[in-house]
C-alpha cells in the first residue's frame, strides 16, 4: 500500500520510520517532510495547511492511507476534507480535534464530565482577567486557549508577572489569535507524565508512558519550548496510577467525547500531574507528541499500520497493542538561541554514523539538503537523538554517548533530560 504523512518534524520522522517497518507498505510519501524523511519516503513540497493541493496529491498518487502528524492541519479540518473526497485518513475530524484546538472546550468538557483537573476559569476580556488575578492565590498558570506550537503556557509566581502575562498573551497578541481567550488555572504541583493513546470513537488503548522536558536549559531554566528531550517509560507512572487514570480519565475522555456528538478517532495525547491528591489532566493534544513520539513509537511491538487502521475501521478492540520491555531516551539538539532566535543553514556533520546501528534513532526536526546536497540546520529544534536500553539510565547513557557522533555549528542541548531516573 502507498501511505502519505503529513507533517515536516520529528513526530513526523518516528512516524515513517514505524511506517517503513511495515510489510504492508510499498511507498512513502510525505508532505512537506524534511532531509531526514526524504531517505526513506519520498517528499512532496505542499504544505501541511494546502489542504487541496494535498487531497489532489493524494488522489493523483492513489493513496491508501493518510496520516497527520500534525495538530494545525487536524484542528482546521483536514481530516474532514479528505473524507469529503472518499480517501482514508487517520486522525480526528474537526470537531474532535477542538479537544486540542481550545484548552477553554477541554476544560469545560472535564469539568461537565467530573474528569480530574485543575480549578479554572476562562476570560475573553483581559480587564476582567486582571480584575479576577487581583483575588488569585499563586503561583498561577496562564494558558492561550488557542494552539501555540507548545508554548502558550506561563507560570507567574506574583500578580506582577500576571499582569505582564495577561498583556502578552490577550493585548500584545504573543501567540497570535491563540491569545483571543485564555484560560487562568491552579498551579498543580507533582511529577508530569505524558501518555499517549490509540482511540477509534469508542475504544482507547494506551501507549507507554513517557515525560518531556520544556524548559529550554537544564535545570528546568529558562523559556518554554516545543521539547528538549523526553525519556520512556515513567518510573513514576505506577500500576496504582495507571488503573485509577484508566478509569477516571482515559475512558472518561472518550465516552465524554462521543456524548457530545464529537467521536474522537485518532491519538488522544493525555498530559498528566501527578499531584499530591491524585493523578490530574493538564491538557490533551489530538496528534503525536513531538519528541514523545521519538520514544514511545521504537518500543512499540505492533505494527502501525494495523494499529491505525483499526481506529479507522471502529476495530481497536482486536488489537493487542504490546511495547518492548525496555526504555529509550531522546535528547533535543537545538540551534543555539532557540526558542528566540538562531542561525540557520548550517552543516550538520556525522549523521552517517548512525546507519545500521540497532537501537539508535536519529530524527531529523528542522533540516533540509542545501544546492550542494549536504544536510543543513533549518530550524531551532534540529534533530531528535534517540537511544534504547535494558533500562532509563543505560537509554539515557546510550543517548548522550550518541549526541557525540553528529555536530554542526552552535549546537546546544540540555545536558539532564531524563535525570529525574536517578530519583525514581
Amino acid at each position: 500500500m502507498k501511505v502519505l504523512i503529513v507533517g515536516s518534524g520529528g513526530r513526523e520522522h518516528a512516524i515513517a520510520t514505524s511506517v517503513s517497518k511495515s510489510p504492508r507498505v510499498d511507498k512513502i510519501y510525505c508532505a512537506p517532510g524534511n532531509a531526514g524523511i526524504g531517505q526513506i519516503a519520498e517528499c512532496a513540497a505542499i504544505g501541511a495547511m494546502e489542504f487541496d493541493k494535498l487531497v489532489a496529491f493524494a488522489k493523483e498518487q492513489q493513496i491508501d492511507l493518510t496520516i497527520i502528524g500534525m495538530d494545525d492541519p487536524l484542528v482546521a479540518g483536514v481530516v474532514d476534507a479528505f473524507e469529503a473526497a472518499g480517501l482514508r485518513v487517520f486522525g480526528p475530524r474537526k470537531n474532535a480535534a477542538i479537544l486540542e484546538g481550545s484548552k477553554a472546550f477541554s476544560k469545560d468538557l472535564m469539568k461537565k464530565y467530573h474528569i480530574p483537573t485543575a480549578a479554572y476559569e476562562t476570560f475573553e476580556n483581559a480587564d476582567e482577567a486582571l480584575a479576577y488575578l487581583e483575588t488569585a492565590q499563586y503561583p498561577i498558570v496562564l494558558k492561550a486557549d488557542g494552539l501555540a506550537l507548545g508554548k502558550g503556557v506561563l507560570i507567574c509566581n506574583t500578580l506582577e508577572e500576571a499582569k505582564e502575562g495577561v498583556r502578552s498573551i490577550m493585548l500584545d497578541k504573543q501567540f497570535g489569535a491563540a491569545g483571543n481567550r485564555m484560560v487562568v488555572e491552579e498551579f498543580m504541583t507533582g511529577r508530569e507524565v505524558s501518555v499517549l493513546s490509540y482511540v477509534d470513537g469508542r475504544t482507547i488503548k494506551t501507549m507507554t508512558s513517557a515525560q518531556d522536558h520544556k524548559r529550554a536549559q537544564d535545570g528546568d531554566q529558562g523559556l518554554n519550548t516545543g521539547g528538549m528531550g523526553t525519556f520512556s517509560p515513567s518510573p513514576f507512572y505506577t500500576d496504582e496510577v495507571d488503573k485509577f487514570c484508566q478509569e477516571q480519565i482515559y475512558q472518561a475522555t472518550v465516552d465524554a467525547m462521543a456524548a457530545e456528538g464529537r467521536p474522537f478517532q485518532g491519538i488522544i495525547f493525555f498530559g498528566l500531574m501527578l499531584t499530591p491528591n491524585g493523578p490530574k489532566v493538564l491538557e490533551y493534544n489530538a496528534r503525536f507528541g513531538d519528541p514523545e513520539a521519538q520514544v514511545v513509537l521504537p518500543r512499540m511491538k505492533n505494527d502501525i499500520i494495523d494499529v491505525m487502521e483499526a481506529c479507522i475501521d471502529g476495530k481497536l478492540d482486536t488489537v493487542d497493542l504490546q511495547f518492548e520491555d525496555n526504555a529509550a531516551v531522546c535528547v533535543v539538539l537545538a540551534s543555539d538561541g532557540y526558542p528566540v532566535s538562531y542561525e540557520k543553514g548550517l552543516e550538520i556533520r556525522g549523521l552517517e554514523k548512525f546507519d545500521g546501528k540497532d537501537g539508535y534513532y536519529c530524527f531529523h526536526a528542522g533540516t533540509k539538503l542545501d544546492e550542494n546536497g549536504r544536510f543543513v540546520t533549518n530550524g531551532g529544534r534540529v534533530l531528535g537523538v534517540t537511544a534504547k536500553g535494558a533500562d532509563l539510565k543505560e537509554a539515557r547513557a546510550n543517548a548522550y554517548a550518541a549526541t557525540a557522533w553528529v555536530d554542526f555549528d552552535n549546537k546546544y542541548m540540555r545536558h539532564d533530560i531524563g535525570k529525574a531516573i536517578d530519583e525514581a
